[in-house]
């Protein structure tokens, strides 16, 4: 298994109780729930890959389980990596979908998207 498939199905029913278009993506070796054409929170392994902004990256990376989400040895700037401990709970992974999805508006599209 490349990624945690129950985590991956908890966040799509919460996305789907709050009538959020969005579509699922595989990449990372992990799976990515764009919502406006960007990508918005994700599950690599067994953890979240959440984009919340710098705004909220470092309210963000004081909760249970967060950390600097760091690809290719450096943190990227927004984004936090949730272990699991840190969205057992449905109010934890609610709260960290909320985020995601309240900076997704402000969030730039991939400069690589194809149309």
């Amino acid at each position: 298994m490349a990624y945690d498939e129950y985590a991956a199905e908890r966040v799509d029913r919460i996305l789907q109780s709050k009538s959020v278009a969005f579509e699922q993506k595989k990449m990372f070796g992990g799976v990515a729930f764009m919502v406006n054409h960007k990508m918005c929170i994700g599950v690599i392994k067994n953890e979240l890959m959440c984009r919340v902004g710098e705004e909220l990256q470092e309210t963000a990376l004081q909760q249970i389980g967060a950390k600097a989400m760091e690809f290719t040895g450096k943190p990227m700037k927004g984004y936090v990596s949730v272990e699991p401990d840190g969205f057992d709970t449905e109010n934890q992974l609610e709260q960290w979908v909320n985020w995601c999805l309240a900076f997704n508006p402000k969030a730039k599209a991939s400069k690589n998207r194809k149309s």
